[in-house]
């Protein structure tokens, strides 16, 4: 009896950290229904289209409608996908709007319109057909987080090339995830079991000479399995792929000190690399106390010691979004649901920089277009709005400090006599 009992009370902690990981990180999309990337006959007038290519390491699912499970596979797979998005009037940007039935409304609706799988000569054939298609041949790689079912990462992802507006060759990197609150250290290993096929995925774009150049979108745990697989090309080729230009970790689900030493690995031709970080993030609060209160890289102060220098040093550009506020109750995911963040990283994506390569740092374009018309340089929203969204970026950091001072000059010429 009183070993019953101690057993039950050693496990309350873990019970209630099971509850908290619920809680914070169970507010996925899909409430399991099943069949939505089944495809519908037709679209709608005024409904948009996203073609996209499907790298994945998950097993083919034994119900065909479903594609692809939260297995593993034996092997790199590959899909082709054509995701339907309602017309704008019938919908906000920055979120995903799921069927409530299947099949979904194209008029209310994410479907799809192609669905289909397909092997690595075929794959190869979508890559130079779409990036011709697109300026400077541009391929986009999303790497999806944890609690991702197949077509949540496939809708996810068709919301971010819609909403950012800019023309790429989307590719697709799922890796095999169950989809579920209680399997964190399941995907954390399918996640490192899937580094060298994100590795090869990598590889084949960069080798494709049809292809111009290279960005990568990462989001939670998804990071890892990127900086894995980044940091095993420049061990094995001496350096990361000269196409592979920009590196974007969104909200990453990383130990920092595996961070700093990925980075040192991959050495200093490696590609620019912008983080997103959020102090608010109750995800990576849940994730930090998994991991033994290690600081997680996505919840840092950039303007804190060590991290503002270390960055600084490594030329790392870090977007502080803690004041920043979207539709995610749980602040993971504000860099695909904030349409203005989403909208800026497309357009410096098009500009085929890294960004912070041009005058104006990406800080300055987040700013202007959060706090819109009235945010203009040198007015008192203009100013709030900076101070709240710090950007490590020497470029917007000057810039801020300018628009303070001269916004002071203004105040005080106006109330002299």
């Amino acid at each position: 009896m009183n070993g019953s009992r101690k057993r039950r009370t050693m496990t309350l902690p873990y019970r209630r950290l099971a509850i908290a990981v619920a809680l914070l990180l169970g507010l996925n999309a899909c409430a399991g229904l099943r069949g939505t990337l089944v495809p519908v006959a037709e679209s709608v007038p005024g409904a948009s289209k996203v073609d996209m290519l499907v790298a994945t390491t998950r097993m083919r699912a034994a119900d065909p409608e479903e594609f692809f499970s939260g297995d593993r596979g034996p092997e790199l797979s590959f899909a082709e996908f054509t995701v339907s998005i309602p017309p704008d009037a019938s919908r906000k940007q920055g979120e995903v709007q799921w069927p409530r039935n299947v099949p979904g409304n194209p008029a209310t609706d994410f479907v799809t319109l192609k669905a289909d799988v397909i092997d690595r000569t075929q794959a190869a054939a979508w890559v130079r057909g779409s990036v011709r298609q697109v300026p400077q041949r541009r391929v986009l790689l999303f790497v999806h987080g944890f609690n991702n079912r197949f077509d949540d990462a496939v809708f996810r992802f068709a919301q971010i090339v819609h909403d950012a507006g800019t023309p790429v060759a989307p590719v697709l990197f799922t890796w095999p995830s169950r989809g579920s609150v209680l399997a964190y250290g399941y995907d954390r290993e399918s996640n490192t079991y899937s580094r060298t096929a994100l590795e090869t995925t990598l590889r084949m774009l960069a080798r494709d000479p049809s292809v111009g150049e290279i960005s990568i979108l990462a989001h939670s745990m998804g990071n890892w399995v990127t900086l894995e697989a980044l940091r095993q090309m420049a061990i094995r080729d001496g350096r990361v792929a000269p196409k592979i230009r920009n590196v974007l970790l969104a909200a990453p689900d990383v130990d920092v000190d595996l961070f700093r030493e990925a980075i040192m690995d991959m050495g200093r031709q490696r590609p620019g690399f912008t983080l997103f970080v959020s102090q608010d993030d109750r995800a990576l609060a849940v994730s930090r106390r998994l991991w033994g209160d290690a600081v997680r890289l996505g919840a840092i102060d950039p303007e804190q010691e060590p991290y503002r220098g270390e960055m600084e040093q490594a030329g790392i550009t870090v977007l502080n979004l803690s004041k920043l506020r979207s539709g995610d109750p749980l602040n993971h995911s504000k860099y695909a649901e904030s349409p203005e963040v989403v909208r800026i990283i497309g357009r410096e994506l098009a500009e085929g920089q890294t960004l912070t390569d041009s005058r104006v740092g990406v800080g300055d374009r987040i700013i202007q277009v959060t706090a819109g018309a009235a945010a203009a340089v040198g007015t008192a929203a203009g100013i709030a709005v900076s101070a709240s969204v710090a950007v490590v970026d020497p470029r917007t950091r000057e810039n801020l400090k300018s628009h303070v001072e001269n916004f002071g000059q203004t105040v005080s010429g106006a109330v002299e006599p």
